[in-house]
């Protein structure tokens, strides 16, 4: 089986990129402090102690808020090829830009009317 030329770099990059995770895996095995205790042990997260079980519940609502954000920040990125070539795109372009923020809009709208992003209910 031959690997044709222009796939050669891509592999050199890969077994680089890999050789790399695995130096480094093997370094800090090695090379890494090994304390041990109950300070170091317990949960610690953003600067916040633990208090209470780890399986509290949490409101739906935050979780359709991290959905939404996620949806909302691909739109964003689907901007960003829009926003490098208008010119090119024109009239047309410009209508499906639209058309996609019209979409967007929408759903946003509906959200809100069904008060998904109201914390106090």
């Amino acid at each position: 089986m031959s690997i044709p030329a222009n796939y050669i770099p891509i592999l050199i990059q890969a077994l680089v990129g890999l050789g790399f995770v695995i130096v480094s895996l093997v370094a800090s095995h090695f090379l890494g402090p090994r304390l041990n205790g109950s300070v170091k042990n317990d949960a610690f997260e953003c600067g916040i102690e633990k208090d209470g079980d780890a399986r509290t519940p949490f409101s739906v609502k935050y979780f359709l808020t991290a959905i939404l954000f996620v949806l909302f920040d691909i739109d964003i990125i689907f901007f960003y090829p829009y926003a490098i070539n208008f010119r090119e795109f024109g009239i047309e372009g410009f209508l499906a830009v639209v058309t996609f923020v019209a979409v967007f809009f929408i759903g946003f709208l509906y959200v809100l009317k069904r008060g998904a992003l109201d914390w106090d209910k």
